[in-house]
């Protein structure tokens, strides 16, 4: 059981694990708004993650990434985070203070099979680190950070948004 006053949903995971689809049904059903947080970088940067990413390196995403998660609120929303939002300590225990956190889990011959523009997609990834390599790497921190692992392989959307509302319906006051 949670030991704290939940408002908020938080969604975690890898790209393709359905946090943004998922979030805005997900807020929808329960009468939450959305906010994902891709969208407000991109919205602050004035560009696509990709492009900010082709003109830095992953590190200034990293950092821009934790600027947006220290102001976004998760109260009386669903917020869908980036996939590598969970490098930022102080941004998740911001953003989880009073949310339940949900990490979407999806294997990695999952995300291979959803994602087919890997190298347009916009994810912080270190030079010639494959993605294997990133799944391994970020899978420990969505497991510390999560209160709820919700498994979606082979599943549809309705399927996962189904256990979704199960599982976070009890933890949610308004």
């Amino acid at each position: 059981m949670l030991d704290k006053v939940i408002s908020g949903i938080v969604l975690i995971g890898m790209p393709g694990a359905g946090k943004s689809t998922i979030g805005i049904l997900l807020a929808g059903k329960l009468g939450l708004e959305f906010e994902d947080t891709d969208r407000t970088i991109e919205q602050e940067c004035g560009k696509p993650i990709q492009e900010l990413l082709d003109q830095s390196d992953y590190l200034r995403l990293r950092a821009v990434e934790e600027a947006v998660l220290l102001k976004v609120s998760s109260q009386g929303k669903v917020v869908a985070t980036g996939g590598s939002a969970v490098y930022s300590a102080a941004g998740m225990a911001h953003l989880t203070a009073n949310a339940v956190t949900v990490f979407l889990d999806i294997d990695i011959k999952e995300i291979n099979r959803r994602i087919t523009n890997f190298d347009e997609r916009g994810i912080a990834i270190k030079p010639n680190q494959t993605l294997t390599e990133l799944f391994t790497e970020r899978r420990e921190l969505y497991l510390r950070y999560a209160d709820i692992r919700l498994e979606c392989n082979n599943q549809d959307v309705e399927q996962c948004l189904h256990q979704l509302i199960k599982s976070t319906q009890p933890f949610i006051t308004s």
